[in-house]
């Protein structure tokens, strides 16, 4: 398959949920369903013009979106077994939509109230540097670091069970 880089499409469209209630913005709602399809459909599009061989891989699935809008692309789609079972039964016409474009409208709404969407979508939008700092990234890191907590603390109580429970 090769090497791969992952766009976790739904973590985009959540931070700017967050963005959207602490700043007081009004927006569509259907827009951030919106905003991971957009970025990674972007990325796509500059890999194939730049002929990079590397793949986009689509995670964090939060809506049919992350699925339906990537079928036909040179692309790996990663969705856990529930919604991989939900896309199995659902009746979403299985049809190439990869390059077909996000509606300019919601790129417009999206890059018009949100400084983070723009940070993400646009290609010079943040640095390597900056990375590490986008609310997107820091939300992720910090659900991953309090799973990998919780794991030790699960395998804490295996080895050692609590003799007060």
């Amino acid at each position: 398959m090769g090497p791969v880089c992952t766009i976790m499409v739904g973590r985009l469209d959540d931070w700017l949920k967050v963005v959207a209630e602490k700043q007081g913005i009004i927006a569509n709602p259907h827009v951030f369903d919106w905003a991971g399809v957009a970025a990674m459909k972007k990325a796509y599009a500059i890999y194939r013009q730049r002929g990079y061989r590397l793949r986009l891989l689509s995670a964090a699935f939060r809506n049919h979106l992350h699925w339906s809008e990537f079928i036909g692309g040179d692309v790996v789609i990663s969705p856990p077994f529930e919604w991989q079972s939900r896309y199995n039964a659902s009746d979403v016409d299985v049809r190439n939509r990869m390059d077909t474009p996000v509606d300019p409208a919601i790129v417009a709404e999206l890059t018009g109230k949100f400084t983070d969407f723009v940070r993400a979508y646009d290609e010079k939008g943040m640095s390597p540097a900056d990375f590490d700092g986008f609310g997107a990234t820091r939300r992720t890191l910090r659900q991953f670091s309090k799973a990998t907590d919780d794991l030790v603390l699960l395998i804490r109580d295996f080895m050692i069970p609590n003799p007060d429970a």
